[in-house]
Formats: C-alpha cells, structure tokens, sequence
C-alpha cells in the first residue's frame, strides 16, 4: 500500500500498487502530451521565423537585383547619351578627334619600333645583366663556392685564332676543391635581324665550340629568341641529339637549370669516386700484373739458367764420380793386395823364417827364453 496525499485537501489516503502504477502513468502521459504540445509550438516558430528568414533574403536578393539592372540601365543611359553627344559633333570636330587618336598610335608604334630595333648586342647585355642579377641574388646560399663571371678570354677553336668567347661560364667545386659541374652560358634576345627572326639554332655551333674550348661540361643557351615556339616556350629544351650536353630554357628557367645539372653532377659525384677507385685498382692490378709478368719472366730465366748450371753440376759430378768409381777400383784392387800382403804377413812366422837357419833359430830362442 501507498500513501498519497491530495494537493487539495491535505488529507492523507492509502492506496494499492495497481492504483498507485495506474496515476503515475497518467501523470507521465500528462506530462508527456504537454511536452508533445511545447516542442510542436517551438517547431511552428521555427518553420515561421524560418519562412520569414526566407522571405528577407528574397527580397534582399530582389532589391539586389533591382539595384544592379538600375546600375545597368544608367550606364546604357549614360553610353546613350555620349553616342548622342558624339553624334552632335561637328565633322571638323570628329576628324581633329580622329587624327589626333592615329597620331597617338603612331607615336606608340614608333616607339615600340624603336625598342625592338635596338642593336643585338645590347639586348644581349639586357639579358646578361637579368641572368647575372638573378644568380647574385641566391649565390651565397645556394652556391657558396661556385664561380660565374663574364668569360672575357679568347681562345683558339680547332686550332685557329678565332677570337670567339662565350658569355659566361658557371663553375661548381666541392669542399675539397674538385669540381662539380661547369656550364657555358650564351645569351640570346629577340631581334629584329631577319623578317622571321633569328633561330635558336643558328647559336647552337658556336656555343657547343666555346664549351669544348674552355673545358665546359655543359652549354646553355637561354633564349628570347622564336617566342611564338610551342617547343622552347615549354621549359628546358634538351638538344643534345644535336650537340653533346646542351640545353636551351627561357631565361625563367635560368637559375632551375644550373640547380638541376648540378644535384644531377653532385649524384654523379659519388659514381666518378668509385669508378676512380675501381681505375686505381685497374692500374694498380695492371702494375702487379706487370710486376708478376717481370718475376716470372726473371724466374723463368734464372731457372733456366740454375737447371744448365744444375745440369754441368750433375754431369762435372757424374764425371767425378766414374773418376772416383775409377780411383775406387783401382784403389779396391790394391786394397785386395794388401790384404794378401797382410794375409802373407800374418803367415810369416819365426819358425818359417827360421827354418832352415839353425844359427838364426838359436838366436831368437835365446831372446825368448831372455823376455
């Protein structure tokens, strides 16, 4: 039994389980109908501040779109009227207005005429001073020991005075002192020379020519040149199909060609040590081999010699020996007749020698008797 007690009345009454289980769960579907009722509310006010949201948005939208087709209608409005105004011009007006806008193109093109008609040799330097200002500015942290300077020095091509040089030349050494990579630069800009324009190509021989005569690895060459060409405008071109190690870039690609041959030589690096080491060893095998060569040869000889020596040895003994077979022989056959002398020596007695000589027989029996 449960003992409730009424809100209203304050009296106190019992009741069973059942009854007791039967108010709670209209308590509970009470309470729960009335949150049922406040979430649905909460969720009307949502999907109405929601539709209004909707709403002002719209017409922000709407009043956007007014203002920007009113923006549009006033200058169609305003273009209309300068086409009027324009219109209303006088002919003298209009042709002094003209004239004076082809005057201004003239100057223009005249001007850019003069630019691009400058001399070769001057917007090579142009170039030359961007590539050197370029390299400057990274050389200190990017190549510390690396050597690029203008190459100012004539040599000789295929044996002849020529007098040629390059533009410049790119040097890169290790810490300790050997070298990395080296690259000959040539510079070429765009130039009015010829109706076509020069080609890319035309430089190729006498660059590849300054490279082998100052001992370059590689040869560059960094072209304006053909800037209407899908091939060059792509990034480093390689034309080595034509000359050995040669490269043709924009001059964007200037300083990412000189870092990629060189990490590529500073990989090699580790190849040209060992395949160093590997000719080292050659010549020192070659040398021992050599060495070996000389020994056996010498051997052989001394052998050769020691066996005819060895040889004239055994035959000079040979000979003493049946010299010495010979002595022994001899000396054998008067051994034999020593021995018959010793034989008959030991068969000689006093009595033999006394016989037959009684006065000689008297006498040793007298020193007989007297020992």
């Amino acid at each position: 039994m449960n003992e409730i007690i009424c809100p209203h009345c304050h009296k106190a009454f019992k009741i069973d389980e059942t009854g007791y289980a039967d108010i709670l769960k209209q308590i509970r579907n009470k309470e729960f109908e009335k949150e049922i009722h406040e979430k649905l509310a909460a969720a009307e006010k949502e999907k109405e501040n929601a539709l209004l949201l909707v709403e002002a948005e719209n017409e922000t939208k709407r009043l956007s779109l007014i203002a920007d087709k009113e923006v549009e209608i006033a200058d169609l409005k305003n273009r209309i009227e300068k086409f009027e105004l324009q219109k209303q011009l006088s002919e003298s007006e209009l042709k002094k207005s003209l004239e004076d806008q082809i005057k201004d193109r003239d100057l223009e093109i005249e001007r850019l005429k003069t630019f691009r008609h400058k001399s070769t040799k001057q917007l090579g330097e142009n170039l030359e001073q961007h590539c050197e200002v370029e390299f400057n500015l990274i050389r200190a942290t990017a190549f510390p020991k690396a050597y690029f300077e203008k190459d100012n020095i004539s040599v000789k091509v295929d044996g002849k005075e020529k007098g040629q040089k390059g533009d410049y030349i790119f040097r890169d050494n290790d810490d300790a002192g050997n070298e990395i990579i080296s690259i000959m630069f040539e510079m070429k800009n765009e130039s009015d020379e010829t109706e076509e324009g020069e080609k890319n190509e035309k430089f190729f021989k006498k660059l590849d020519e300054d490279r082998r005569a100052k001992k370059c690895e590689y040869a560059v060459l960094v072209s304006r040149l053909e800037p209407e060409s899908e091939l060059y405008n792509a990034g480093i071109v390689d034309v080595s199909h034509k000359y050995p190690k040669m490269y043709v870039v924009r001059p964007q690609f200037f300083i990412p060609i000189i870092t990629v041959l060189r990490n590529a030589a500073l990989n090699a690096m580790q190849y040209k040590a060992e395949l160093a080491l590997v000719r080292a060893e050659n010549v020192d095998v070659t040398n021992f081999q050599q060495k070996l060569d000389e020994f056996q040869t010498g051997m052989a000889k001394g052998i050769g010699n020691a066996a005819k020596k060895f040889k004239e040895a055994i035959d000079a003994i040979d000979k003493a020996i049946a010299q010495l077979e010979k002595t022994k022989k001899s000396l054998l056959g008067a051994d034999d007749q020593l021995q018959l002398a010793n034989t008959i020596a030991q068969d000689l007695s006093i009595k033999e020698l006394t016989r037959g000589n009684p006065t000689m027989a008297k006498k040793f029996e007298a020193i007989k008797k007297n020992s």
